[in-house]
């Protein structure tokens, strides 16, 4: 039955399909990205080559958002890495309660980010929040969580953190608990301390798993945009805005497809050059774990 032809009848249809659904925006977008484009506007698309590009590259806007968003990402991963592995330790150890936990730990991630978003910014709101009540009362000032460019940036940063490390904790618990516990029960009759275990066994040995859930959460981290877009609106200024949303600036608000086409095809670049990049700069490390 291996071998019958007859699946090649159900299997070529839909992965043309999925293909031509595929395909066919990226190409048209790339074409897009050479042309001058609006929606709105009397004159018809015409090509202008790399105009574009140029226009984009030589934009301090585009530089200082790829920054932002670079800031953003690469803060919130390290920081979701971290307790995400502490929390993911702990719980593996069989801590009291470690059930509860485990389901608890995991309720942030099965939330909208918008949702998510449309509660930080009442409790980060810098008049009336409850965080800012919470400082009053205790006898601070009120903080400008999301109009002062610092604050709103941290404060994007804790929302992406406490929603996406569940992520992490859940990928690195079930690497955890495929670990032998032989290696353990060797270091343990050496007298290695839990420390000792955890830098020359656990954390090598883990290694592989973590560097493909940090670079799958370092990629949707610069897709970053519902959680921006609600809370401060790339505000104070465009001091908060990131590459997602200033192609949707660009695109949905202006209508500049041509200019946004290009955009996401930088974005693609950037992207591509990170992941080229940190891959090379693991490869070495994860061949010795192997």
């Amino acid at each position: 039955m291996r071998n019958d032809p007859i699946k090649y009848y159900f299997i070529w249809p839909a992965l043309i399909v999925v293909l031509a659904i595929s395909i066919f925006p990226l190409i048209y977008s790339l074409t897009t990205s050479f042309m001058s484009y609006r929606l709105l506007g009397s004159g018809a698309p015409r090509f202008v080559g790399l105009n574009n590009y140029i226009q984009l590259i030589t934009a301090e806007r585009f530089w200082q958002v790829t920054f932002t968003t670079s800031i953003i990402a690469f803060i919130s991963v390290a920081l979701q890495y971290v307790i995400g592995f502490a929390v993911a330790i702990a719980l593996h150890a069989k801590v009291p309660g470690e059930k509860l936990f485990r389901v608890g730990f995991l309720l942030p991630m099965l939330i909208a980010p918008v949702a998510v978003a449309l509660i930080a910014r009442q409790v980060f709101n810098p008049t009336n929040g409850p965080l800012n009540e919470f400082m009053a009362l205790i006898g601070f000032p009120n903080l400008p969580f999301l109009t002062q460019t610092n604050w709103a940036l941290g404060a994007i940063i804790t929302v992406e953190v406490w929603q996406w490390t569940p992520f992490i904790i859940l990928m690195l618990l079930a690497g955890l608990q495929t670990l032998p516990d032989d290696v353990y029960e060797a270091a343990a009759l050496e007298n290695a301390s839990k420390w000792q275990q955890f830098w020359g066994i656990t954390f090598p040995m883990m290694l592989p798993i973590s560097a493909a859930v940090v670079f799958i959460r370092l990629i949707e981290s610069y897709k970053i945009i519902d959680t921006v877009f609600v809370m401060t609106g790339g505000g104070p200024g465009i001091s908060t805005e990131t590459l997602t949303l200033f192609a949707y600036q660009e695109g949905f608000k202006k209508f500049n497809l041509g200019y946004t086409s290009a955009l996401s095809f930088l974005f693609l670049i950037t992207i591509t050059v990170i992941g080229v990049v940190y891959l090379a700069i693991l490869k070495p490390h994860l061949a010795k774990h192997r």
